[in-house]
């Protein structure tokens, strides 16, 4: 079945400059829209009722309630619905809650700021978008005691070029940095998601920290 071009967000965020300019991120994107942009899980829950959104980007920490309340509500109404959270939260209880309820999606507020439109569109292509500190985190809740030999299928300058996006940097400014074009850059991302057998820029991160061939500290 064919996704639709263009995608319904309703968006949860409680301080009202992030929410302004969160919805403003999604509504000068072309593929999406802001269905409603709302301040409270009770106004959140209202709006399920009222909209059918494709995804719903939530904070957690709301004046009225958790945002988990929110996601476990949508999810309840609309099984097949996206949830992303946008949140200042990277501590365990607050992301394996999110994630138990049907989080597809993990951010912190300082990379949502830049990101989010690209993360809600890979949210909704049954990708994860997951902020590399989130990430690291599940991979030492999840593989505390990982000590097999790490094989690094990587070239060195895919390792370089690897680094760099995964500090956020995007293609053309590490066509700069590296001193190469940026459809080198490209070329060196594609072998990578090849060799990784990944398909983002989130996975790529993910499943390379993962073996142990990328070191977030660095």
């Amino acid at each position: 079945m064919n996704m639709p071009q263009n995608y319904g967000v309703l968006l949860l965020e409680d301080e009202r400059p992030a929410r302004e300019h969160l919805a403003a991120a999604i509504d000068m994107h072309p593929q999406l829209t802001l269905v409603d942009a709302v301040a409270t899980c009770k106004e959140a829950i209202a709006a399920l009722g009222e909209h059918q959104p494709h995804i719903l980007v939530s904070d957690l920490g709301l004046p009225d309630g958790h945002g988990v309340e929110v996601i476990t509500e949508a999810k309840a109404l609309y099984p097949n619905i996206e949830i992303l959270v946008v949140t200042m939260y990277a501590d365990e209880p607050h992301v394996v809650q999110a994630l138990e309820a049907g989080a597809s999606g993990y951010l912190l507020k300082r990379q949502a700021f830049e990101t989010l439109a690209d993360a809600i569109l890979t949210v909704m292509r049954g990708e994860s978008a997951i902020s590399p500190e989130v990430a690291r985190f599940l991979l030492k809740r999840f593989n505390p005691n990982q000590t097999q030999e790490i094989i690094n299928p990587l070239t060195s300058r895919e390792d370089e070029v690897l680094k760099w996006i995964a500090k956020g940097y995007s293609y053309d400014e590490i066509a700069d940095i590296l001193d190469m074009s940026v459809n080198t850059v490209r070329t060196h991302i594609r072998n990578v998601y090849k060799k990784l057998e990944v398909s983002s820029r989130t996975e790529a991160v993910f499943e390379a920290t993962n073996l142990g061939i990328l070191n977030l500290k660095d």
